[in-house]
C-alpha cells in the first residue's frame, strides 16, 4: 500500500496493492496497522454506502460539531472527489484538494476531520463507499456552496449538475461556520 500527501499533506492519496489474476482480484482496503504506521491512526465507527447516477454532484458536506474523518473510494463507476480545508489555523485555509476515483484504479482518499468533502458522478452511476470516524448528527450538518467562485474548484460538469435542495443551498466560504 502506497500512501502519499496530497497538495494539502494531511489529505492522503492511498494506492492499495492489488494482487489480480485470471479469477479476479483481492486488496486490503483498510489495515489498522498500515494505516497507523503512516501516521494516519483513526477509529472507524460508520460505514456509508451511497449510489449516484452521472453528473449527481453531492456536497460539500461536514459537520461543524462531531467533525469526521473519512477514507472514500469508489466500488463501481468513477468519480471527481473534492475535499476543502475549513480549519481557520490552517495554512490552506480555503484551498482544496481534487482527485478522480474509480473502481478501475481502487484509489482511496484519506480526509481527515476539518475539511468539506464532495464528489460529481462522471459514469453513468457510481457506488461510493466511505468510512467515518464519527456518527452522522444532522443538527451540526453544514454544506459549504459547491460552485463558490473563492473556492476555485473546477468541477468536470457535463451541463448543469444533479443536486440536493440543501447542496444547491449552501453556504458561501466567507460565511461558512470553521473549525477552530
Amino acid at each position: 500500500m502506497r500512501i502519499t500527501p496530497t497538495s494539502i499533506p494531511d489529505v492522503k492519496l492511498i494506492e492499495p496493492g492489488v494482487f489480480g489474476d485470471a479469477r479476479g482480484f483481492f486488496f486490503e482496503s483498510w489495515n489498522r496497522r498500515d494505516f497507523e504506521a503512516a501516521g494516519l491512526a483513526a477509529e472507524f465507527v460508520q460505514d456509508n454506502h451511497s449510489r449516484s447516477a452521472r453528473n449527481v454532484l453531492r456536497g460539500l458536506h461536514y459537520q461543524i460539531e462531531h467533525a469526521q474523518g473519512k477514507l472514500v473510494r469508489v466500488v463501481v463507476g468513477e468519480v471527481f472527489d473534492v475535499a476543502v480545508d475549513l480549519r481557520k489555523r490552517s495554512p490552506t485555509l480555503g484551498q482544496h484538494v481534487a482527485v478522480t476515483l474509480s473502481e478501475s484504479d481502487k484509489r482511496m482518499l484519506w480526509i481527515p476531520p476539518g475539511f468539506a468533502h464532495g464528489f460529481l458522478v462522471l459514469s453513468e452511476a457510481a457506488e461510493f463507499l466511505y468510512k467515518t470516524t464519527d456518527y452522522w448528527y444532522q443538527a451540526h450538518e453544514r454544506t459549504l456552496l459547491w460552485n463558490d467562485p473563492a473556492l476555485g474548484i473546477a468541477w468536470p460538469l457535463d451541463g448543469v449538475p444533479t443536486l440536493a435542495a440543501k447542496d444547491a443551498a449552501g453556504t458561501p466560504f466567507v460565511a461558512a461556520a470553521l473549525y477552530a
